[in-house]
């Protein structure tokens, strides 16, 4: 079975968290040990491109998880069991539907 459903959200969240980004060195009078760092080249191209991976909301978008088990069907309490992670949190709303690939 294919689930859907929606994240859970985190909010802003920076690069460490966010892209799994390294940190930077902690000694020798260093103040910048989890922001971005550098974010484009020198002279050329001259910017920063629309594809860097750069801080903010993180979480709540839809997600969906393939190809996973039905464990069990229990029709008396309406309940579906399923075997594996289903996104977002308890008690959410989502879809599930047959497996696509």
């Amino acid at each position: 079975m294919d689930v859907t459903g929606v994240s859970k959200g985190k909010g802003f969240e920076g690069n460490i968290k966010r892209w799994n980004q390294a940190r930077g060195r902690k000694t020798h009078g260093s103040h910048s040990y989890r922001v971005a760092g550098s974010l484009g080249a020198c002279t050329y191209p001259g910017e920063v491109f629309r594809t860097k991976r750069l801080p903010g909301h993180m979480g709540s978008e839809t997600v969906t998880v393939q190809n996973l088990e039905v464990a069990r069907v229990d029709a008396a309490r309406n309940l579906l069991l399923i075997k594996g992670a289903i996104p977002g949190a308890k008690g959410t709303m989502v879809t599930v539907k047959s497996t696509v690939k």
